[in-house]
């Protein structure tokens, strides 16, 4: 079974590679999505921004 996400956002930093020591690579990395909206009530735009980490085996 497969699960597929895919995020549209910013890298917080350079993603991370590391070798394991049966060989496989695997990356690591912080990224940010946001989404924005306007407050029915006040009428003020807000942003409202998620981390995320993620990890890649074998990439």
């Amino acid at each position: 079974m497969l699960n597929k996400v895919m995020l549209i956002g910013f890298l917080g930093a350079d993603p991370e590679s590391k070798t394991m020591p049966s060989g496989a690579e695997v990356v690591n990395f912080r990224m940010a999505t946001s989404e924005s909206y306007t407050d029915k009530n006040t009428n003020q735009k807000v942003e409202k921004t998620e981390w995320h980490s993620v990890v890649i085996f074998n990439p």
